[in-house]
């Protein structure tokens, strides 16, 4: 796909309370009438849309015969199972009512994680927006468990924007935005625009019946989305525009600016984790050398670290205080990181048996964070050689 089609590309996130009847756990197609009818307006003005959906457990739950509250992780897979069907079964009527198709694409935590899987299931999506398809995603959650999902579709739009390029990413919940405190308190202000998602961290705690995530899932989605140059808008999605309304300014929301220097492609999908493969803790000399300007990580390094982690997965670094400051793409598994920094005085040819200097992470793979992404805390495990 060209740049130019590219840059045209927006991506929606909508939550379960607005695709699924919070009472009968049935499709709300009055929603998605209005919903696909402005992603029509939008396809007519040139715009490729690719929409994040939630609603497949909601949907299935009645038919399993469980409540979001009574539903247990079986329960949930298997009411996922249930409710993909309905829901793509909604969006394909009305779509068709528009003149469109739509295509599902499941994905699990691999398929973002995973940089060969990554770069596939971008030119799969790309090959829909060609073709004139609107690409539903979902993530897999018939099969998925907690060690191997992603875990919120807030998240997951955020990373589907970064894998095309997005420019701009809706998220479509049930309130106006990000209030600067619980929205039920009195005098709470709506946030109209945003720089720094982590000044109103604090203020997002909470969490809808039938979602997965709340304002804070949200939040550390904009902030990814930030980093790749993408704009993020939450908004009330009950509206009879709910996405040209956003994109024209024409109503209340909240608006996350992207950051004016963005990352590349490969830094951007280093920088943005969904889960913590492994940590390594480096000494201090070497946190503010690494501070200074790109440097190879070397076995010398590394003070101690956790995890069991392969070769070319992303580790986070952190300084002595427990200071998140970079993230990289590993060279080793984490039993040879163990075996060399366990033997510190044995050369690294002789401990695993092949030519190599020893460089853990090279400084062409490796991302400093500069204030500029949500840290992560140091896992309180990480011990000398594992």
């Amino acid at each position: 796909m060209d740049t130019e089609t590219e840059a045209r590309s927006i991506v929606v996130k909508i939550g379960s309370a607005l695709l699924a009847n919070a009472d009968l756990l049935t499709p709300r197609f009055g929603f998605i009438q209005r919903l696909l009818e402005d992603v029509t307006r939008l396809r007519s003005q040139g715009y490729n849309v690719i929409l994040c959906s939630s609603g497949a457990v909601a949907l299935g739950l009645r038919i399993v015969g469980e409540t979001p509250e009574s539903a247990g992780v079986s329960d949930k897979q298997a009411a996922a199972a249930c409710g993909m069907p309905l829901l793509l079964n909604a969006y394909k009527q009305v779509g068709h009512e528009y003149g469109f198709e739509i295509a599902q694409v499941l994905l699990t935590l691999g398929d973002f994680e995973h940089h060969r899987r990554f770069l596939n299931t971008r030119n799969t999506v790309h090959r829909l927006l060609e073709a004139g398809v609107v690409p539903i995603v979902n993530e897999n959650d018939s099969i998925t468990t907690e060690e191997i999902r992603v875990g919120d579709n807030d998240r997951l739009a955020a990373k589907v924007a970064q894998m095309i390029g997005a420019n701009d990413l809706i998220i479509l919940t049930c309130v106006d935005g990000l209030y600067d405190r619980n929205p039920d308190e009195p005098g709470a202000v709506l946030v109209e625009e945003v720089e720094d998602v982590s000044v109103y961290m604090e203020a997002t705690i909470g969490m809808s019946a039938l979602g997965s995530g709340g304002m804070t899932t949200k939040l550390k989605a904009a902030n990814m989305a930030q980093e790749a140059g993408c704009t993020t808008y939450i908004a009330n999605g009950e509206a009879d525009r709910p996405l040209s309304s956003v994109l024209n300014g024409e109503r209340r929301c909240t608006k996350c600016l992207p950051h004016p220097n963005p990352l590349s492609g490969k830094d951007s999908w280093i920088a943005n984790r969904l889960q913590m493969a492994g940590s390594l803790e480096i000494s201090g000399k070497v946190a503010a050398a690494l501070a200074g300007g790109k440097r190879s990580l070397m076995r010398e390094d590394v003070v101690s670290m956790d995890g069991d982690f392969t070769r070319g997965d992303v580790l986070h670094l952190y300084d002595c205080d427990g200071v998140e400051l970079a993230r990289g793409l590993s060279d080793f598994t984490s039993e040879e990181i163990r075996v060399m920094i366990s033997n510190p005085d044995t050369l690294a040819d002789q401990l695993l048996g092949y030519k190599t200097k020893g460089e853990i992470i090279r400084s062409n793979n490796l991302v400093l964070l500069d204030n500029r992404h949500l840290l992560w805390a140091a896992p309180e495990a990480m011990t000398p050689g594992g």
